[in-house]
């Protein structure tokens, strides 16, 4: 039997059922926060594939997941060195969608993985240049 497509508006109602979860904004995608630190965006990159989420979640978690169910969980290259993982929405269920966001608000909420940021747009002259980091 076929599974409910999963759409943002699904991910939107289970995210923010989450205790202190808002709804904003990651490099132009939808994405989902705790503390003002994404836990789940769409994926900007052009080498996710569309209809994904991308989620961070521990290494370790994501390898597990990545090897046990290659048909849900994936990673390209751009993503690597970044705690989370990319999932097909068509292929995951919603209970299982439910645990990944919740595995993500705990590992975020917790002060998991480096930050991820967003260049700033402009720089005052009479400030030093932000660092520049890697965008997921």
């Amino acid at each position: 039997m076929p599974h409910k497509k999963i759409t943002f508006a699904t991910i939107r109602k289970i995210g923010l059922a989450l205790p202190g979860a808002e709804e904003g904004t990651a490099w132009g995608t939808p994405a989902l926060k705790v503390g003002g630190k994404m836990f789940a965006c769409v994926p900007s990159h052009r080498s996710a594939e569309p209809d994904s989420l991308a989620v961070r979640i521990d290494f370790k978690d994501r390898d597990e997941l990545v090897a046990a169910e290659p048909g849900i969980y994936y990673l390209e290259d751009h993503y690597v060195p970044y705690p989370c993982v990319l999932i097909r929405l068509s292929r995951i269920r919603e209970d299982a969608l439910r645990d990944l966001l919740l595995m993500a608000w705990r590992f975020v909420s917790a002060g998991g993985g480096r930050a991820f940021r967003q260049p700033q747009a402009s720089q005052s002259r009479n400030r030093p240049p932000a660092r520049r980091q890697r965008i997921p």
